[in-house]
């Protein structure tokens, strides 16, 4: 059969419809849109922080460049108040990836989360006392403050131990970090295991305190990194989803090398924090790009730095048995989505 001239044009427009409506309904490789201009269904992700520059960092300038919607990402971003927490609601499934700091990388160690990637090399730690209180060896018997299953919880520990001391010489007193700040102020306790910024604050009511101990002490010992977690469950059933993640971080982690001031006025706006507090925070630790992670991941590094310590909250008590590193970070997942 034959079709007038007129009636082919009304044809090859109607398959050209079908074809652009079959390829709007296709997802594009890169997770984004595709050449039809049509966005692909981004992938969900609840992503944990801590309100600090540490903790949020990342997500502040993910969320300012666009990175989430440039990998398929939707991400909803909750805040806690410590690692743990996040860990926790990694283990009931409330969230998919969180934040935590050196202090409780005990809890990927015995199996509870994945660690995703480095975030930062951290120095921002401190044992402080009341003033007159001069020395660890003075902490004995004392009440001493300290967020449970922190850096600062782990700074108490080791200078407690360079000093021949356990947790058991002090009284120690667990608190979140909000809370330790009021009570040293107001003199409730004699001593704090805690970190900047929130020294600075306590700093302004209590100018002669005293500082005891700090993470260069202990540098030849451990490294104190950061990082980011994530379900052990979620990588396993979402491999694709979880390597757009590690390439939002990697994009992330690149912006802050590159854009240090920057990124603190984006986190600043974020929580709406004062950017010279989150200034001193950012100046306790050492930042690295997503190459430099690449490096020290392919030679070994953080598996040494994960291992020393595996070794410490052993010694520490935390956990008995601890995971192989290479068991838990997952460092080849992180090279590849950069790749």
């Amino acid at each position: 059969m034959t079709h007038s001239p007129r009636k082919r044009g009304i044809l090859a427009a109607a398959a050209a419809v079908v074809a652009l409506a079959l390829a709007g309904c296709a997802p594009s490789a890169a997770g984004g849109s595709g050449d039809s201009g049509a966005p692909a269904e981004l992938e969900k992700v609840r992503f944990g922080y801590i309100a600090d520059f540490n903790g949020a960092s990342l997500l502040a300038i993910a969320e300012d460049q666009g990175l989430w919607e440039e990998h398929g990402i939707e991400v909803e971003t909750p805040v806690f108040t410590n690692g743990p927490l996040q860990i926790q609601a990694l283990g009931t499934n409330d969230l998919d990836f969180g934040y935590i700091g050196p202090g409780a990388m005990w809890l990927p160690a015995s199996g509870q989360a994945k660690v995703a990637a480095i975030n930062s090399l951290g120095n921002a730690d401190r044992v402080i006392a009341q003033a007159g209180i001069t020395s660890i060896e003075d902490l004995k018997g004392k009440k001493v403050a300290v967020p449970e299953g922190t850096s600062g919880d782990m700074i108490l520990t080791m200078a407690l131990r360079s000093a021949g001391m356990t947790i058991d010489d002090v009284e120690k007193v667990a608190m979140d970090p909000a809370t330790v700040v009021s009570a040293f102020a107001s003199k409730q306790v004699d001593a704090a295991g805690i970190w900047y910024p929130l020294i600075d604050t306590i700093q302004e009511q209590v100018p002669d305190l005293e500082i005891l101990a700090e993470n260069e002490d202990f540098i030849d010992e451990v490294a104190f990194p950061s990082a980011f977690v994530a379900s052990p469950s979620f990588v396993e059933e979402h491999p694709e989803a979880t390597t757009k993640v590690l390439a939002v971080l990697r994009d992330a982690m690149d912006y802050r090398v590159a854009n240090l001031d920057e990124a603190i006025e984006l986190t600043s706006k974020m929580l709406k924090i004062d950017a010279a507090a989150l200034q001193v925070e950012a100046e306790n630790a050492k930042y690295m790009t997503a190459a430099e992670v690449d490096a020290l991941t392919e030679d070994g590094t953080v598996v040494t730095w994960l291992t020393a310590l595996n070794e410490y909250f052993t010694t520490a008590g935390k956990v008995t048995d601890p995971l192989d590193p290479a068991e838990y970070y997952l460092g080849e997942q992180f090279v590849a989505a950069g790749e």
